[in-house]
């Protein structure tokens, strides 16, 4: 099987013709058909593109035939979705268990913070973190902590460290739920999350804080997702008081003062 029934396949499926999608990718109509026809082999720039633009893996790409395809795998590709968004799949979670065989939470030092996206799933570099335990957290979860950098999510300032629950299924992530997302090309980033994943394959993340944007992450440039559940910080949040509340406080300070002068105007 070659490459290129692959392709054709991929590009009816998109309903494009062979010009459509070559002027996409920026090449000729030549090319792009000689690539289907088996008259020409892509190199592995061009592959890359190819599986960038239809949202396969290469590896599926090269070695898969789409011809026998099952339905359910079809819809896989038509969402163009390779990460495990279900949990469905066997995955293995590297964490620590203390003396007393109990899970434990992973701190991930600021320092240590750069290497996470290639360590993550790395027993080497899990067992080296720093670890704490919270009473009063679920054990039946899995749970680790994060460093937060930047201003983009006050209250949370930068130094605080978040502490999040492991998502499994990425499904049930309800839209405005604050996340810790493990992101290929970002690293560790906390935004509020919105699922667009039936519509898009993609999550919206945003900031509390109104000056930097949102934008859309694909769920296959996500390594992993952590629930917000609370945070360590070395500053206070800011302590704002409403305009009912300034109100009453001067009304009453008034009133003392008002009781005060009449006060000392019966002692003269």
């Amino acid at each position: 099987m070659s490459i290129g029934a692959n392709l054709k396949l991929l590009r009816k499926r998109k309903k494009k013709s062979q010009e459509e999608v070559a002027n996409d990718l920026g090449l000729t109509r030549s090319s792009y058909s000689g690539y289907e026809n088996g008259v020409a082999e892509p190199n592995l720039e061009t592959v890359r593109l190819l599986s960038e633009y239809y949202r396969v893996s290469t590896d599926e790409l090269i070695k898969k035939d789409f011809s026998c395809y099952s339905r359910k795998e079809w819809e896989r590709l038509d969402q163009g979705v390779e990460t495990d968004i279900n949990g469905s799949r066997l995955r293995v979670l590297t964490s620590v268990i203390n003396e007393e065989n109990e899970d434990v939470i992973e701190l991930v030092p600021v320092k240590a913070s750069a290497g996470y996206t290639a360590g993550y799933a790395d027993p080497d570099y899990i067992k080296v973190l720093p670890t704490f335990h919270l009473p009063f957290l679920s054990r039946d979860r899995k749970y680790r902590s994060f460093p937060i950098k930047g201003d983009s999510m006050p209250p949370v300032v930068e130094g605080s460290f978040v502490v999040g629950e492991f998502v499994l299924n990425w499904m049930s992530i309800r839209s405005g739920t604050p996340c810790i997302v493990i992101t290929k090309d970002d690293g560790i980033v906390f935004k509020v999350v919105h699922n667009l994943l039936k519509s898009e394959q993609s999550f919206q993340l945003c900031s509390t804080n109104p000056f930097y944007d949102p934008y859309m992450v694909h769920a296959n440039d996500v390594l992993e997702i952590w629930k917000f559940v609370n945070y360590i910080s070395p500053e206070l949040p800011d302590l704002r008081v409403d305009d009912s509340d300034v109100s009453k406080s001067l009304k009453s300070l008034q009133q003392e003062v008002h009781e005060l002068k009449a006060l000392l105007k019966k002692s003269s």
